[in-house]
């Protein structure tokens, strides 16, 4: 199964459909908060507000960001500067969850990191 179709499986609405799921980080666009390789937790019933890092689907596909709420407008924004050309508006409800957890691939507790 692709990655892709891994998250439309967990997305569809079926019985996991409203339960966390873990992808991993797969560029380096939301360093220094989310490195490249980490795990991060996704909530689809999270609450998405101004300056959550939250999962919606783009154009391309599924997309990792921080959402940015400027003059009634959603964008999501990359961390890394090298990538802020990418900031695009958005529609909120393409928002298909929020990121409440990160961890390290090495999977130690002390590695971890919440958000609310």
């Amino acid at each position: 199964m692709s990655e892709s179709d891994y998250v439309a499986d967990q997305m569809s609405g079926g019985c996991g459909g409203s339960e966390p799921f873990a992808l991993q980080v797969i560029d380096d666009s939301m360093e220094p908060e989310f490195k490249k390789d980490c795990i991060i937790i996704i909530d689809p019933t999270g609450v998405a507000r101004h300056g959550a890092y939250v999962f919606a689907m783009v154009e391309s596909g599924y997309i990792f960001r921080q959402l940015i709420q400027e003059d009634n407008k959603y964008y999501l924004q990359p961390l890394n500067e090298v990538y802020m050309h990418e900031k695009r508006i958005i529609q909120f409800e393409k928002i298909e969850g929020v990121i409440v957890q990160q961890s390290a691939p090495n999977g130690r507790r002390k590695d971890r990191k919440h958000y609310d």
